[in-house]
């Protein structure tokens, strides 16, 4: 995928809601592609911990590789945790990864995912 398209998706998304607080393109290795933060936004990662959570990310990729024959592959992953909420989709191996604010009511994240998934469809059947 381009560099261009990366960025992209991630200004695209961004947009959608204005609880999204962070969105990032990782790829197969875990780096970072592109990504976009809510400005005025302090991070919950320290530097350290955000390579070794899209790190985490990548390796988890992989790993499901494994039941997509049997299950289908996976279109998104949607996490709760105490502070913040997380989901991601897949577009081949690279993951793109939303967080957003933990305070949202679950419609709100419904309507988020819905809008994403044209957005990452389009770049999955290219």
């Amino acid at each position: 995928m381009l560099k261009k398209d990366c960025e992209s998706i991630s200004d695209v998304i961004a947009t959608i809601s204005p609880y999204i607080r962070f969105v990032g393109v990782i790829g197969e290795s875990g780096e970072l592609l592109a990504y976009k933060r809510r400005q005025d936004l302090i991070p919950l990662l320290d530097e350290k911990n955000t390579k070794y959570q899209f790190s985490h990310i990548a390796m988890k990729t992989d790993l499901e590789g494994f039941f997509d024959k049997n299950l289908g592959e996976i279109e998104f992953s949607w996490e709760e945790r105490k502070k913040v909420q997380t989901i991601s989709f897949a577009i081949k191996k690279i993951r793109v990864w939303i967080s957003i604010d933990k305070k949202v009511i679950r419609s709100e994240v419904l309507r988020i995912i819905d809008s994403c998934l044209p957005i990452v469809k389009k770049y999955s059947d290219a």
